[in-house]
């Protein structure tokens, strides 16, 4: 037998006494228990949880019956729903990159211009937040929001007021593309409505507790020069390369958007189904998709009534969507083919879709980025109860005024 090599022995004997001197270093700090015992005791409750949820789930189901289902309904979300997201987002990336290219974006910010001091308490310029975030989605506000020449128009408290004005319009123009290509456009046109009530009053809502809290940010951000007509978007070139490099780069922003939403869509929506649905034809699971335990279903019915009183919901599956908008926008309209499957929609839950997907649009994950990202990480907690508020305030304006257009 060959000997092995005294150099490697050497080499593998001087990692092993390094990585024990770090041990020992480890256990020299003044005081490693508290790291350690915090880190161990965070582990043992995950863990907890986490064996807690599937065992619940399969001993109601069966183990083999729960992840054949988890894995069925995670592939008929990808091939069924995502995909077809995807191409929403590509087709309408390319007609909002077209509609900025081409001087659409500038015609609806000019108009919807005397409508943000009103309505916002924010300067006209925010009007171009309000299109870009509707055409893309909501990291487009953050975006506007650190260029100096957009910000300088603004307070303090104004601009920290951007996330939840912004992210009230995420991803509006998939979100309407969609629901009418179901054939809901009725109710996803009364929905926007809707959500702009939401952001009106999640955006007052942010103003007035930041300003409550921290007088001091009611200062300019900047100098103001006094002409905002300085933000446009430059064009160069003939029209046809204009308008062939508008469908490939808004083309390509689609894309990116589209793989964006794939995890929460298989991962948010597939949960959110097997605690939304029950078991298949005759109370027996199969193993098939989007059969599971319906948990959701079943605490929601126990108070039904205010559902259908504040959101005309019919039945107790369909709180499912804003429980899950509230994560990610994409994953909810995952939910939609399902419920319309069952027969359990109509266009006033189209309309309350609308508005909280739009209003919400993920708002727990984003919200915290942007704040941190404009250096205002103390009101996140601030931002998020306002924009709670406000996108159930979208969700009984979209019933309601669905409800007074049914009696006209």
């Amino acid at each position: 037998m060959k000997p092995f090599p005294r150099r490697k022995t050497f080499q593998y004997a001087r990692f092993i006494e390094a990585f024990f001197e770090r041990i020992e270093h480890m256990f020299k700090l003044k005081n490693p228990m508290r790291f350690t015992s915090k880190r161990s005791l965070e582990a043992l409750l995950f863990l907890v949880l986490f064996v807690g949820f599937f065992f619940g789930l399969a001993y109601k189901m069966s183990l083999p019956m729960m992840l054949n289902t988890f894995m069925q309904t995670a592939y008929h979300l990808l091939m069924e729903t995502v995909f077809y997201i995807m191409a929403i987002c590509v087709l309408m990336g390319a007609i909002g990159k077209l509609l900025a290219e081409f001087g659409v974006v500038r015609l609806f910010e000019n108009i919807l211009r005397p409508f943000m001091k009103p309505l916002y308490n924010l300067p006209g310029v925010a009007a171009l937040g309000a299109v870009m975030t509707f055409l893309s989605d909501n990291p487009a506000i953050m975006t506007l929001s650190k260029d100096k020449n957009f910000s300088r128009y603004f307070k303090k408290y104004q601009l920290v007021s951007l996330t939840n004005f912004g992210t009230a319009f995420g991803m509006g123009l998939v979100v309407l593309a969609f629901m009418t290509g179901l054939g809901y456009g009725r109710g996803a046109l009364v929905g926007i409505v809707g959500a702009v009530v939401g952001s009106i009053v999640s955006t007052r809502l942010m103003q007035r507790s930041v300003l409550k809290t921290y007088p001091e940010l009611d200062a300019p951000v900047a100098e103001d020069t006094g002409d905002e007509q300085q933000i446009s978007f430059k064009s160069e070139g003939s029209v046809f390369l204009r308008f062939l490099n508008s469908i490939l780069d808004g083309g390509k922003d689609g894309v990116s958007i589209g793989l964006a939403i794939i995890p929460g869509v298989l991962v948010i929506s597939t949960l959110v189904m097997m605690l939304t649905f029950g078991p298949g034809e005759g109370g027996v699971y199969t193993g098939q998709a989007y059969e599971g335990v319906p948990v959701i279903t079943w605490l929601a019915d126990k108070i039904n009534v205010v559902f259908l009183w504040l959101f005309g919901f019919g039945s107790p599956e369909l709180i499912s969507f804003p429980i899950t908008a509230l994560g990610a926008v994409g994953a909810a309209l995952g939910l939609v083919p399902r419920f319309i499957a069952q027969g359990i929609i109509d266009n006033n839950a189209i309309a309350v879709f609308t508005a909280m997907g739009m209003c919400w649009s993920g708002y727990l994950s984003t919200h915290a980025a942007m704040l941190d990202s404009l250096g205002y990480r103390k009101l996140i907690s601030k931002a998020i109860g306002a924009h709670t508020i406000g996108g159930l305030c979208a969700g009984i304006a979209a019933h309601w005024l669905f409800v007074l257009i049914s009696l006209i």
